[in-house]
């Protein structure tokens, strides 16, 4: 590199700084991928990247090293000091690493314009990453999930699924009080298998211990169901847990306790709660002012109301007998959907 001596100098920290800055970004990814997904795919990937970088980072880089006169080591912010869940904590590393890889790119021309070359394959290898490991990840396919089915127990019932998963239904939740454990498991786990064909969420009602025998997305929790952070002990941290919810206090609770989702009704009045008074609209207007977390209004919702719904501000919508009773699970899945696609 034919710079001045202090240039070179910079240009030497600026890498030092920024292969310390991707290394360490990479490898809380690659933390998440080994023990938390268990993805010896994603684990090799990161390791791959991480190892690169690593032959790159040479002794005269590292001689460049100032700590003393850095003046950004005294720099930070407020945001730097929490993570609200694992996935927060993903997104921020992989836009980390990224900025780094890109500062690596350019000084790397400078420096060597092999490096600039690698970090660029690197960067684009880590955008894929990215893809595909939140992309895939059970929280962000419930965030932009919008209709949500819980099913009763039905002579049909994978048909009926089924049909509602190619009419695109993103979250189903198996429900079934009265079957016993044996039979919950063997249509639970037929229905998992259903749902992630088709790319959709699967949930278990009530038991997380179901949940984890057949490999569920997670599970949903009543009111009167387990502590939110025992079925957290049982399901292990890359699960998600839903709290019904009826009134702004539970919706609070269920978020202080640390649910990924929770139900918000019932909206109008259904069979499927006997003796309860609904929420109505305004408890939907508590919940869009009020709640950080992926939320589904639930409780009479059909084709006749949904829109109402939807207007009010529901992003998310669940059913359970304007699907499970209809002629055509997948047209009705379909007319349920329309007004989230006419709503902007």
């Amino acid at each position: 590199m034919t710079t001045l001596n202090w240039e070179t100098e910079a240009v030497c920290r600026i890498l030092d700084a920024n292969l310390d800055r991707a290394r360490e970004g990479i490898r809380i990814i690659e933390e998440w991928c080994r023990f938390a997904l268990n993805n010896g795919h994603f684990v090799q990937v990161c390791k791959q990247i991480r190892q690169t970088l690593a032959q790159w980072h040479s002794n005269d880089i590292r001689q460049a090293r100032n700590t003393e006169q850095d003046e950004g080591t005294t720099l930070t912010h407020p945001l730097e000091e929490q993570r609200e869940n694992c996935q927060q904590l993903l997104q921020i590393n992989f836009s980390r690493t990224q900025e780094a890889l890109r500062v690596l790119e350019e000084y790397g021309k400078v420096y060597d314009p092999r490096l600039g070359k690698t970090c660029k394959q690197l960067r684009y290898q880590l955008y894929i990453l990215e893809t595909d490991l939140l992309g895939s990840s059970p929280q962000h396919k419930l965030q932009s999930a919008q209709l949500y089915l819980v099913t009763t127990p039905s002579e049909n019932l994978f048909s009926i699924v089924e049909g509602a998963l190619k009419g695109g239904v993103s979250v189903v939740q198996y429900r079934n009080k009265q079957a016993d454990d044996s039979q919950q498991i063997a249509e639970a786990q037929a229905l998992c298998e259903l749902c992630h064909r088709y790319g959709a969420l699967f949930l278990m009602n009530d038991r997380a211990d179901l949940a984890v025998a057949v490999n569920a997305d997670g599970v949903h929790l009543g009111q009167q169901d387990l502590p939110i952070t025992v079925a957290r002990q049982i399901l292990g941290p890359n699960k998600i847990i839903g709290r019904s919810t009826s009134n702004p206090l539970e919706l609070d609770s269920a978020i202080a306790e640390g649910a990924n989702y929770v139900g918000v009704g019932p909206i109008y009045q259904t069979p499927t709660k006997p003796g309860k008074s609904p929420a109505g609209m305004e408890y939907i207007d508590y919940a869009i002012k009020h709640s950080p977390i992926p939320w589904f209004a639930i409780g009479g919702i059909n084709s006749e109301n949904i829109a109402t719904v939807v207007e009010a501000g529901a992003p998310r919508v669940a059913v359970v007998r304007a699907i499970m009773e209809a002629r055509d699970p997948q047209k009705a899945t379909q007319s349920l959907l329309s007004p989230f696609q006419n709503h902007v």
